[in-house]
């Protein structure tokens, strides 16, 4: 969900860069996934999806008030037909309308499932503002037919205040490969953060410092939605450019970089850095399918999946679930079809 602020739009240095070389075709269960699906695939803005058992489950952002409650979920067992589950939270959790006042809805949620139980991170705060905050539940299942479940929230994880040069939302909870647990985080206000997290409690270890991972050094600073994952080697970090939240007008655009070290410097296939504006320029829209970005990667085995929505010209410009298998380029980039 998008901390856009008040500044008009401007040209922002360092346009994503083409990827280079020959892309593999990316691998799926036969065919374009997103041809094929079916069912409740609307609206969808900020989805993140993981597999319990045979079961893929998608959290997205949820319209604000909705009488269906916060943070819908979906679920399928083959990734073409989907249907609309609960959701996580019927009203905003108290402790969240006292300290962000105004707000209306929960936005981006991120899944996983650390030791035995799963971990939703959630953002509130409201349109244009830093004023913010990132909450977590957690639950010992997704399948709300199963014993043990059941949502619990865990309260306040980070905050952001109008005197921060970062914005607490767009929340993404990651381990690295020698296993240490990670927050990466931020929208517009100098760009993506990433903070050490307390394995045990699911929030930062004491003492524990913001630090930055990409940025777009020119006003409006339009840069947010991160995600980590990783590769052959390889650290990948995916962000969303430009404009959500616009309907069929959206510009959002999908840039990654890699790097070595989860804490960067995260480079495009050219060279340059991500805290520079830079990047692998991953996924634009087409004619129909306007402004993908808000994305999650889920990794089931050797697959990956790209998970995003876009927003249908054909439908009214409503935020649209969308999946697509990632592959790999010989050297190591990702290659995605809209």
């Amino acid at each position: 969900m998008t901390g856009e602020s008040h500044l008009s739009r401007r040209t922002l240095l360092g346009s994503a860069l083409a990827l280079g070389g020959m892309a593999l075709a990316p691998r799926s269960f036969g065919g374009v996934i997103n041809d094929r699906m079916t069912g409740d695939l609307t609206p969808v803005h900020d989805p993140c999806m993981i597999k319990q058992g045979d079961t893929f489950y998608v959290f997205s952002t949820g319209p604000s008030g909705a009488d269906a409650g916060l943070i819908p979920w979906r679920s399928s067992k083959n990734l073409l037909n989907w249907t609309r589950g609960g959701a996580v939270f019927a009203e905003l959790p108290k402790w969240t309308k006292d300290a962000v006042p105004g707000t209306r809805g929960i936005w981006a949620p991120d899944i996983s499932f650390h030791g035995g139980r799963y971990y939703l991170y959630y953002a509130v705060s409201t349109f244009g503002s830093n004023h913010s905050v990132i909450g977590l539940a957690t639950n010992a299942t997704l399948d709300p037919a199963a014993p043990g479940y059941g949502w619990q929230d865990q309260g306040l994880v980070i905050s952001s205040d109008t005197f921060d040069k970062y914005n607490c939302i767009d929340p993404n909870r990651f381990v690295d490969t020698d296993g240490k647990h990670w927050l990466a985080f931020g929208s517009f206000w100098t760009g993506i953060k990433i903070i050490a997290l307390d394995p045990a409690t699911g929030k930062p270890l004491a003492g524990a410092q913001v630090q930055p991972l990409a940025y777009r050094p020119q006003p409006p600073d339009a840069i947010e939605a991160p995600f980590l994952t990783e590769h052959g080697g390889y650290y990948y970090l995916f962000v969303s450019f430009d404009f959500c939240c616009r309907g069929a007008k959206s510009d959002y655009n999908i840039v990654a970089g890699r790097s070595k070290d989860v804490l960067g410097p995260y480079l495009g296939p050219d060279g340059k850095e991500m805290m520079h504006g830079y990047g692998q320029q991953v996924l634009v829209g087409n004619d129909r399918f306007k402004g993908p970005g808000g994305q999650s990667v889920c990794r089931d085995g050797d697959r990956y999946y790209l998970v995003y929505h876009a927003y249908d010209a054909q439908n009214g410009g409503v935020p649209t679930l969308r999946v697509s298998p990632i592959g790999w380029t010989p050297d190591g980039w990702p290659s995605v079809i809209l």
